[in-house]
């Protein structure tokens, strides 16, 4: 499956609520902050929001600078982002704003509700069903791979924030906080309750804006099963950068590895021919720098850019194996290995028959090729 990069972005009060939908609204965001609010749209290929939220607010969603809306037709894509909204029923206000402003619009939607979508809205929007329940990794699976999007820009509600969170589909949460009290116990609420993905997340800036703060925070928490969380590919691309450390050579692949406990929290990174070591590889080099006892390792993911060998003439120990003797029972890769240098290699054969999970990611296999190049072309 390949997704689009899923941003979630949101303004609440101190006491948790999002903007005030009554008939006298309360922006909690500043001047400045939805400037930023505006250059973020433009950067991005889709806007999504939920029907409630077009219900309740009646927004247009619109990059509002002319500047750049200039600046995308320039770098050849359209004016405005494609608009996106999600609706179980297909109860949607065809007067509604969202409708009638900016560029293409989009409705995912059931089965039973493609029918009244498409006969309230006509030739306004693209109705697509997923079938009998709304399924998001289909939803993201087909923007992406039907409509190209790369980048996808989550503006709200509080049901869609809570459900692509607790499917940990949810890359990046842009949470801007503003100085005010809401107090009414009415007021809508960023996060609904539910057991959401484990661990931490991770801060990766902090700015002041005006008034309000901008925080953004990136999961960390790996998967549990065979289908990828926003945190796996996280990872996996991280693999994948330490390939690129690798000192160069003619015989043998460049790979970056990555051990990551359940809470999500790092235990250990390793690359192809770290240390000096010429024949040392990027999985071996990570799981020697742990305790073999760490209770940790149970239920961590090894993140590699290619998948663990299953033979070897440099070590006794293939890839494979040192992940089966050090616990761990699931494997997130990018790339699998080729017969470059070992005829029929299956590492993830390997793992799968002893009980563990191998993930493959096939839209990272390109960046986990690219410092191997020069070997398999």
């Amino acid at each position: 499956m390949s997704y689009p990069y899923v941003l979630l972005s949101a303004a609440v009060s101190l006491d948790g609520c999002l903007d005030d939908t009554g008939p006298e609204r309360l922006l909690l965001s500043s001047p400045a902050d939805f400037d930023r609010v505006d250059a973020v749209r433009a950067e991005s290929d889709a806007i999504l929001v939920g029907a409630g939220t077009i219900r309740a607010d009646n927004p247009r969603l619109l990059v509002n600078s002319a500047e750049r809306r200039a600046a995308r037709v320039k770098e050849g894509r359209p004016e405005y982002p494609l608009k996106v909204t999600v609706t179980a029923s297909g109860d949607l206000d065809p007067a509604a704003q969202f409708w009638h402003t900016g560029g293409d619009k989009l409705v995912y939607t059931t089965d039973r509700g493609a029918e009244r979508a498409a006969r309230l809205l006509g030739d306004t929007a693209d109705v697509v069903p997923l079938g009998p329940v709304l399924d998001w990794r289909a939803l993201l699976e087909h923007l992406r791979v039907a409509r190209g999007v790369r980048r996808l820009m989550v503006e709200g509600g509080g049901t869609v924030h809570t459900q692509l969170l607790q499917q940990g589909l949810a890359d990046e949460l842009q949470l801007v906080l503003a100085p005010l009290f809401v107090g009414d116990p009415a007021a809508p609420r960023l996060f609904g309750p539910g057991a959401y993905q484990g661990g931490r997340l991770r801060l990766v800036e902090t700015r002041r804006i005006e008034d309000v703060v901008l925080m953004r925070y990136e999961p960390t928490a790996p998967g549990a099963g065979p289908a990828p969380t926003a945190a796996d590919r996280h990872w996996l691309r991280t693999a994948c950068e330490l390939a690129a450390l690798c000192p160069p050579s003619g015989t043998a692949f460049s790979v970056g590895a990555v051990v990551v406990a359940a809470d999500g929290t790092e235990l250990a990174r390793g690359h192809s021919r770290e240390g000096g070591d010429p024949v040392v590889h990027a999985e071996e080099a990570a799981l020697a720098k742990l305790d073999p006892a760490d209770p940790r390792l149970a239920g961590a993911t090894v993140y590699s850019s290619l998948e663990p060998c299953a033979r070897r003439a440099s070590r006794p120990a293939p890839c494979s194996e040192l992940i089966l003797r050090a616990g761990v029972r699931r494997v997130v890769t990018a790339w699998r290995e080729p017969d470059t240098f070992v005829d029929a290699a299956d590492g993830s054969g390997v793992l799968v028959k002893a009980g563990a999970e191998v993930v493959v990611l096939p839209e990272y296999e390109s960046q986990a090729k690219e410092p191997n190049r020069h070997l398999v072309g």
